[in-house]
């Protein structure tokens, strides 16, 4: 089962509301996106961490309704 685009920003901005977030359909089948998070909730963070953070905050769909997610993150500068 493939994911919306707009779901899944959705997601990411529900647990990270001040943040910049750039969603790319990588193939145009729901299942294989790019995501850029940009937040100032990251500043203290590994990338480890962020990547971590952005991920649960997809609750456990990566695997499921979205097979790939190419995902950046960055702080504000």
């Amino acid at each position: 089962m493939a994911m919306q685009e707009s779901d899944l920003k959705a997601m990411i901005l529900a647990a990270f509301p001040d943040a910049t977030v750039t969603i790319t359909d990588l193939a145009g089948d729901g299942d294989h996106y790019a995501a850029h998070v940009e937040c100032e909730s990251f500043r203290g963070m590994s990338r480890v961490a962020q990547h971590k953070a952005v991920y649960a905050a997809l609750g456990g769909r990566m695997g499921g309704e979205l097979h790939a997610l190419q995902l950046t993150t960055a702080i504000p500068s």
